[in-house]
């Protein structure tokens, strides 16, 4: 995905850097970057009302992610999140993320990211809810 154009992302949330994700070495530390895609999912699922993260009994749990790092983002950078969603499971969804920094057309970082749909209390895989289903399909590519 390193030749990724802001383009080809349905949704983009606009995070600002703090200076506490900067590391010793100058750069946001790669552990920042999950947080990045975490945020970035389920703040536009809360967005569009499908994810209420204290009631809901049906819930999206992470199974996967991985990134791909390509250039550094440093505070005070405006990490521009990407996201799009690349398989639309009966109980999971693969989103795809692209990170771009402040206003670069390509992505300084990319990856996936995989909730798998449970019930709360048992824990056990559950079909994504049906008005779920229709919000993560506007992203789909």
């Amino acid at each position: 995905m390193r030749d990724t154009p802001r383009s080809a992302f349905a949704h983009f949330l606009a995070l600002p850097t703090r200076w506490m994700d900067n590391d010793s070495y100058g750069h946001v530390n790669n552990v920042n970057y999950y947080s990045f895609f975490d945020t970035a999912v389920n703040r536009f699922l809360i967005d569009r009302g499908v994810l209420d993260i204290h009631k809901d009994e049906i819930v999206g749990f992470v199974v996967e992610t991985s990134c791909s790092y390509f250039s550094s983002i440093s505070f005070p950078d405006t990490v521009h999140v990407g996201v799009r969603v690349a398989k639309l499971g009966n109980s999971s969804v693969r989103y795809e993320i692209g990170l771009y920094r402040n206003d670069e057309p390509l992505p300084s970082a990319a990856g996936h990211f995989v909730h798998v749909y449970v019930d709360r209390r048992s824990n056990t895989s559950a079909p994504i809810p049906a008005a779920v289903r229709e919000v993560l399909a506007t992203l789909a590519g």
